[in-house]
C-alpha cells in the first residue's frame, strides 16, 4: 500500500502508466470491450484486466497521477461515439460520459472528450500502449487518454 494513491491501482498498472512516455495511449475499456482481441493486435500486447471496478472509478483513481495531453495532442481524450442504429433509436447520450467529463474536468477545466466512430475506436487502441479492461457494464463505457508530459 502506498499513501496518496487509490488502493485500486495495482502494482502492475502503476508501473505500466509510469513506464509510458508522452503521447502513449492508455485505453480504458467497458466490460463488453473486444480487450483480448485487440491487444493481440497491438504493438505492445498489453492487457491488465480488472473487472471489479467501472471506467469511472478507475480514471477517477488514476486522474491526478496520470497526466492527459491536453497541450500537444488533437485529441487528448475520447469516448466511443454512438453507433448510428443507436443515434437512429434515439439512444441518448450515455450516462458515463457525464461522469467521464466530470472528472477529467476537475483536472482540465477547459478539456472535453471527443467522439470517435466505433471501428475508429478500435484501430486507434491496436496503437496504445496498454488496455486496462473494466468491470463497467454501461453501454459506450470506453475511454480513450493520451498521456501528456509531466511538469
Amino acid at each position: 500500500m502506498l499513501n496518496g494513491i487509490s488502493k485500486i491501482l495495482t502494482g502492475d498498472m502503476l508501473k505500466v502508466l509510469c513506464d509510458m512516455g508522452h503521447g502513449d495511449v492508455l485505453v480504458i475499456g467497458d466490460a463488453n470491450f473486444p480487450g483480448e482481441t485487440l491487444a493481440k493486435s497491438t504493438t505492445y500486447g498489453k492487457l491488465i484486466r480488472c473487472p471489479g471496478i467501472d471506467v469511472a472509478g478507475l480514471y477517477d483513481a488514476i486522474c491526478d497521477i496520470f497526466p492527459i495531453d491536453v497541450d500537444y495532442s488533437e485529441v487528448p481524450a475520447a469516448i466511443m461515439q454512438l453507433t448510428e442504429a443507436d443515434m437512429a433509436k434515439g439512444e441518448p447520450e450515455p450516462e458515463a460520459w457525464a461522469d467521464y467529463r466530470k472528472i477529467l474536468h476537475k483536472r482540465y477545466p477547459d478539456a472535453d472528450l471527443v467522439n470517435i466512430d466505433r471501428f475508429e475506436f478500435y484501430e486507434k487502441t491496436k496503437k496504445a500502449y496498454v488496455i486496462i479492461q473494466t468491470g463497467e457494464e454501461r453501454k459506450y463505457g470506453n475511454l480513450m487518454l493520451v498521456k501528456g508530459c509531466v511538469m
